[in-house]
């Protein structure tokens, strides 16, 4: 996909659809306008996104509208204990003449939901990160590269722990963003419930093919970025880690783990997009700000005098901001 002379025209026609995205979306999925930009920023940045909320909070539906307004194909897997990893990524199975044969697994779609991801024992959430990290997966040997662009959405239930196997750190690092969605205003519930009692069906038209997102995620990697503002994205992962020199004293009292290399990474990564999104054709210091709650509440782990005094996860990012 090449029409375009050159990448600020290409920039100009993402805000451009990014708006027509949002106004598609908008039409089955009521406010969530937040969740819904961070979803398509982490898509265009190549990133995989963690949906955290409640029940009943359209978390199924969101992620379904979007990949319908992405022209993407889109799967979805329940995660309950007894889900074996070959349920996820499929498995060699003998035909009639006594050949082996790959029957491939929902893993291979452009959107995969992985509803309630920790539900599921860590030898098949392995499997599934696996295929996230490297775009393929291995059998027998024999390794399958997933259709491009892929792109996981796994949801967790904060609520009703019981019978779970949350997921450790270094697996959580693999997901660009911590999505947290919350319970709508009163306007908007009211609205949820109007549209959802009626007869009336609600479509959304395709805005971008699988082949523009692609283009999009390449042009996203092109964009030029200012020394001071990746100097700015990397103190500021610095700042999470006690022990360090450049940490903050937030993270010395109440962090007992802090963000790794690939939060500086994403923090850049998804500063460019954010810019691109806003009609920008270069991020500064407020897109990186913009983008670093969901980058960093699931990279730094509290200690706990954090939890005794009841000071959240948000709380201190935006302290140490």
């Amino acid at each position: 996909m090449t029409q375009f002379a050159s990448d600020v025209d290409a920039a100009n026609a993402l805000a451009g659809a990014y708006k027509k995205l949002k106004s598609e979306i908008s039409k089955v999925v009521i406010g969530q306008d937040e969740v819904v930009r961070q979803v398509l920023t982490a898509l265009f940045c190549q990133g995989h996104s963690l949906l955290v909320g409640v029940p009943g909070l359209a978390k199924t539906l969101l992620v379904h509208t979007i990949a319908n307004a992405l022209d993407l194909e889109f799967k979805r897997i329940q995660f309950t204990p007894d889900l074996m990893p070959s349920d996820i990524v499929g498995a060699e199975t003998m035909d009639r003449e006594r050949n082996f044969k790959f029957v491939r697994g929902p893993v291979f779609a452009n959107v995969l939901l992985a509803d309630e991801i920790n539900r599921t024992p860590p030898k098949t959430q392995a499997a599934l990160l696996e295929s996230m990290q490297e775009y393929a997966v291995t059998i027998a040997g024999q390794r399958y590269e997933l259709p491009r662009p892929f792109f996981v959405l796994a949801t967790q239930n904060p609520i009703e722990q019981e019978g779970t196997y949350p997921l450790p750190e270094a697996q959580l690092d693999r997901f660009m963003f911590n999505i947290k969605l919350d319970y709508p205003s009163f306007r908007e519930e009211v609205e949820v419930v109007k549209s959802t009692t009626s007869d009336e069906s609600r479509k959304t038209d395709r805005v971008l093919t699988g082949s523009e997102i692609t283009y999009y995620q390449h042009l996203v990697r092109r964009v030029p970025v200012a020394d001071n503002v990746v100097e700015y994205a990397v103190g500021l992962a610095n700042k999470t880690r006690p022990g360090v020199i450049n940490s903050s004293q937030i993270a010395k009292d109440y962090l007992e783990w802090g963000a790794g290399p690939r939060a500086s990474q994403y923090l850049v990564m998804g500063a460019k997009c954010n810019a691109l999104l806003n009609g920008k054709y270069s991020p500064d210091i407020e897109d990186v700000q913009a983008v670093a709650k969901p980058v960093l509440r699931h990279r730094i782990v509290r200690n706990f005098k954090a939890e005794a005094d009841g000071i959240g996860v948000d709380d201190l990012i935006e302290k140490i901001i």
